[in-house]
């Protein structure tokens, strides 16, 4: 055997361990079925390169109900013909497509012009979405960044609104809901709703992402009681969240990895957002640093409400440390994270239909 094989054999047999355990331990009943489509972000399985075609190969063949697309170089083309020949291969497969897109924030630091103006740019993912048969459009602000820029996340959100009040005429036309996501620690739940209302709720939804919410200090729960109401599609992973000298640190984990509770979780988000799927976006393998203790952190964390942190600060005292991943020694570095990633993914998978319940097909 091969260090490759190896490493993918290692992987697959950690996988099957976690889900074999937990279904163990829920043998002696068969696992409630939630009514809850079940799908992923092409983003977790990002080292492959792998465009729209193959995605969508490779979704039928883990047996998903659906997947966002969630950039808009996954398409070879955005010429209309294209994109309806992907439409067509995906309503064989029996996959319903997301689509999506990065920031549309003029004024963040995430904001990349090579579709033209932010305003240009939504319209393009509009049009692309309508071609492709996705009812959403995800999009972001920006990143955590933002939070310390001028003006601070109040002057980028409504830097934000202002873009998508130039597309509401053409979302509405469209039958696209513009999904904007809380993404890289952007904004909070309430933040992101506030956006949505003064946007309009009839044609702004949102993307709602449980392991964003921990990158802004917040207990995804709490996250999802915010955003459920206005949510029209997902980016789900758990978290691991533990104490330091310092402060906190947070690592994304495979579903059932974490400290989320994943049963809760989806029982709320199947009864306040019934219809939404849950779209796996696992991206596991390191940790990030939040030095609240430390003098400056706050800048940028003002408007944080002390009663949720205090829920967020609960979740890391229930964590543990957990090691990044490292290639092993001697496998080549991409190799060896394609395989990771793909591993984490499948696993998340097997979890959420053997443990969870979710997804409609077999």
């Amino acid at each position: 055997m091969n260090r490759r094989h190896f490493l993918r054999s290692a992987a697959i047999a950690g996988a099957g361990l976690t889900i074999g355990a937990s279904t163990a331990a829920r043998s002696a009943f068969a696992v409630p079925r939630r009514n809850i489509k079940l799908g992923f972000d092409n983003f977790s399985i990002r080292a492959f390169g792998w465009k729209a075609p193959q995605l969508l190969d490779y979704a039928q063949s883990v047996g998903v109900d659906t997947i966002l697309l969630s950039d808009l170089d996954v398409y070879e083309s955005h010429d209309p013909v294209y994109l309806r020949e992907i439409r067509t291969h995906a309503q064989q497969l029996g996959i319903e497509i997301h689509a999506g897109t990065g920031s549309i924030c003029p004024t963040s630091s995430a904001f990349d012009s090579k579709y033209g103006s932010a305003e240009e740019h939504l319209a393009l993912a509009i049009r692309i979405a309508q071609a492709v048969g996705s009812p959403v459009v995800r999009c972001y602000l920006g990143t955590s960044d933002d939070r310390k820029s001028e003006g601070g996340i109040e002057a980028r959100i409504r830097d934000t609104v202002q873009v998508l009040k130039t597309a509401r005429s053409l979302a509405l036309d469209s039958g696209i809901k513009i999904a904007v996501e809380n993404h890289a620690g952007d904004m909070q739940g309430w933040e992101l709703a506030r956006l949505i209302e003064a946007a309009g709720p009839e044609y702004v939804g949102a993307t709602l992402d449980s392991g964003n919410a921990t990158w802004t200090l917040e207990d995804p729960m709490v996250n999802l009681e915010a955003l459920a109401p206005f949510a029209v599609t997902t980016g789900i992973r758990d978290s691991m969240v533990w104490e330091t000298p310092e402060g906190v640190r947070v690592q994304w984990t495979a579903m059932g990895e974490g400290l989320m509770d994943l049963n809760t979780y989806m029982d709320r988000l199947g009864t306040l957002a019934p219809g939404v799927p849950v779209q796996l976006e696992i991206i596991s393998g390191f940790s990030r640093p939040f030095n609240y203790l430390e003098e400056g952190f706050w800048a940028g964390y003002e408007h944080v409400r002390a009663s949720e942190f205090v829920r967020f600060l609960a979740m890391a005292r229930r964590g543990r440390p957990m090691e990044p991943f490292k290639a092993p020694e001697g496998v080549d570095p991409k190799i060896a994270e394609q395989e990771y990633q793909k591993a984490q993914l499948e696993q998340s998978i097997r979890y959420c239909k053997e443990v969870l319940g979710l997804g409609m097909k077999a």
